[in-house]
């Protein structure tokens, strides 16, 4: 057991088997990282937090890091220490205590990663938790369920376990625009150009850097000038989405296929688990992907303004 910032330890399981060093070290919480579905209850008298993950590069840490965060400020914000352990105390238990001091001190994850191998040396996190921080840094150190980032990054994680899955997380789909009410004037709604079903709104749209260009496309043996501009375009001539409602019964058990509209069936684009190529070049997986020239861009106003309008 390392103290790593006056109360706070990282360790490994083996720290928890010693009431006595605990109590001496004023520990008055634990956070547990393991692969068990429960973690071995603490010693009595001690708060006690469990979260299930493999040190695996796939697994989910990032959704927990608040989590683990407040349950940790909140020991030492009531005067005791915390602990944070995992098996080894060398990869998991690293990645929480990492993302704890980024969001408590203000460091960059680079800097906090530093000052925790400075406190405890064996320390290594796995690749994916790495990239894990990393995301948790650009998402400004609050893990944002509406953030393009976080939307991204949790299709990545149904994407590694697909193969697997029995049925897709609810959380991964955005809801249908047609069974909601649009109530913000600053999101626009994308609508089928021949049946004019809404689709998707705005928010669905998961941005990605632009890729390059002609060069991408140089394994297609494209030598027709025409057809090098089509794809060489530095507009993207798609747009890449999150999951909607209504793709739901096509997707599941299904790595690819074509992106048909609910109400009249025309082809609005495609969908691949293990990605697809944008116009621009850039390769995005997985891919959600509605041709721009198959929908319409809508603005829409709050229900207030119409509200307003009548009176």
């Amino acid at each position: 057991m390392v103290a790593v910032l006056p109360g706070l330890y990282v360790g490994g399981a083996e720290c928890c088997s010693s009431p006595e060093a605990l109590a001496a070290a004023g520990v008055v919480a634990v956070l547990t990282v393991g692969a068990e579905e429960e973690a071995p209850p603490p010693p009595a008298g001690l708060r006690a937090m469990h979260v299930r993950a493999r040190d695996e590069p796939g697994a989910d840490l990032l959704s927990r890091f608040d989590a683990c965060a407040a349950f940790l400020g909140a020991a030492r914000a009531a005067g005791g220490a915390a602990l944070v352990c995992c098996a080894a105390g060398v990869s998991r238990s690293a990645a929480v205590a990492t993302a704890y001091l980024m969001k408590s001190e203000g460091l960059p994850w680079e800097e906090a990663y530093a000052a925790l191998r400075a406190a405890k040396p064996d320390v290594g996190v796995n690749s994916g938790f790495e990239a894990q921080l990393q995301l948790y840094e650009a998402m400004g150190c609050s893990v944002d369920v509406s953030s393009p980032l976080y939307k991204r990054y949790r299709l990545q994680v149904v994407t590694e376990k697909y193969p697997e899955l029995q049925e897709l997380p609810r959380e991964v789909f955005a809801a249908d625009p047609t069974s909601i009410c649009q109530t913000s004037n600053t999101e626009a709604l994308y609508r089928c150009r021949k049946c004019r079903r809404s689709l998707f709104r705005s928010s669905s749209i998961l941005s990605h850097i632009e890729g390059s260009g002609p060069t991408a496309f140089a394994h297609k043996r494209i030598t027709d000038s025409t057809q090098l501009h089509k794809h060489g375009c530095d507009k993207c001539t798609s747009y890449f989405i999150e999951p909607v409602e209504w793709m739901e019964p096509i997707l599941l058990g299904v790595m690819e296929g074509q992106l048909l509209c609910p109400k009249c069936t025309s082809k609005l684009g495609s969908f691949s688990w293990q990605g697809e190529q944008c116009s621009c070049g850039r390769w995005v997986t997985p891919a959600f992907q509605i041709h721009k020239s198959r929908v319409d861009e809508v603005k829409t106003l709050p229900l207030c303004n119409f509200k307003a309008a009548k009176v």
